[in-house]
């Protein structure tokens, strides 16, 4: 256990406890989580900031609200409803269309307007939020999503996630739905994570249950080298998520309409550490080398954009530019700051009791 816990630390993998003490607790003040936690508030914050967002259709709040369902559905050929304080996907019920007697699941099943209404109100009642305390049902807008992830995806929407710290991107993912996460797209369902090199946007390494994976396990496509388009937009929607919500570690999730472009999806201020597996690298360089920076609190997010694509590209500088200081000596063994080393997704296997 010993050995494999060295092994991790020097390929930079970050640990749950880690994550947790030097970073949700040192960069996320308790009175901001509010503002991700509930994905009301969170819309309100993205819209005032001109970040796009799925339509929010309605919202139903009680009882009494249930009888007026259809008429916010009425006409829409899809929608979403979700609790407004979930989490990790659940109570996210996807709504593909219309059929006789009531609608089409994103999954091809049908369901009636009886199992919407008590769908709706498990929503209220707590079933799904954080802590169990009552909730409001969203009705969302179904985003149509690009076609780029047809042949990747089973059935639902996927997204991506990218971890932002102090407004500088640090990593990013495509979560892909499968049939085994009923075609949702998170990882804790049985979704595949697919990690993303963040200069270009292309696809590289991916992952389900944390197991390495080259193909989708429902098409059989391969996984890799897939262009993400309006990718700086996408880079960009991230590090305005830091400057609207004052979180200096998110998880951003944003999804693509093949019409509208990207939207922003939700935030966390709890994002999973997956992540490291899906792209085969350690965020631990790439944080350090964010955390030696002085000028975070003075650039534009475009800027910060900008050296988050050079903190991700392989070393070809001196220790000085990596945001190092020439007086820290580093081991032989230990990627440079900045610089993450590449290590196969399969050697980033975890093994949650060497690393929390």
């Amino acid at each position: 256990m010993l050995k494999t816990f060295r092994y991790l630390r020097r390929a930079g993998v970050v640990g749950l406890n880690e994550r947790n003490i030097n970073y949700v607790s040192e960069f996320n003040p308790r009175r901001l989580h509010r503002l991700v936690n509930n994905k009301l508030e969170t819309k309100a914050l993205a819209l005032q900031a001109h970040i796009p967002v799925p339509a929010l259709l309605g919202t139903i709040e009680s009882a009494r609200d249930i009888g007026g369902l259809e008429k916010i559905v009425d006409g829409a050929p899809g929608f979403v409803i979700k609790p407004a304080q979930g989490a990790q996907g659940n109570g996210i019920l996807v709504i593909d269309g219309p059929v006789a007697g009531g609608w089409r699941l994103a999954n091809g099943r049908r369901i009636t307007n009886d199992r919407i209404r008590f769908h709706v109100n498990n929503i209220m009642s707590g079933m799904y939020s954080l802590g169990g305390q009552p909730d409001v049902a969203m009705i969302e807008y179904k985003v149509n999503f690009d076609p780029l992830f047809d042949d990747v995806s089973f059935k639902g929407v996927p997204d991506i996630r990218i971890i932002v710290l102090k407004g500088f991107a640090v990593a990013a993912m495509v979560r892909l739905p499968t049939a085994e996460s009923d075609g949702k797209a998170n990882l804790h369902k049985g979704g595949v994570g697919v990690g993303v090199d963040l200069p270009t946007g292309l696809t590289t390494t991916g992952m389900q249950h944390d197991r390495p994976l080259d193909v989708h396990p429902d098409t059989a496509q391969p996984l890799s080298d897939i262009q993400i388009p309006n990718w700086d937009d996408v880079l960009l929607m991230a590090a305005r998520s830091y400057d609207v919500t004052g979180l200096g570690y998110l998880g951003v999730d944003v999804v693509l309409d093949r019409n509208k472009g990207p939207l922003l999806l939700e935030l966390n201020a709890r994002p999973g550490i997956s992540i490291q597996i899906a792209n085969g690298d350690g965020l631990r360089p790439r944080f350090a080398a964010v955390l030696n920076r002085k000028d975070d609190g003075v650039l534009t997010a475009e800027k910060r954009i900008a050296i988050s694509k050079d903190l991700c590209r392989p070393s070809t500088s001196g220790p000085e530019e990596s945001g190092q200081t020439g007086e820290e000596k580093k081991p032989d063994n230990t990627p440079e700051a900045g610089h993450p080393q590449h290590v196969p997704p399969q050697e980033l296997i975890w093994r949650k009791s060497a690393v929390h």
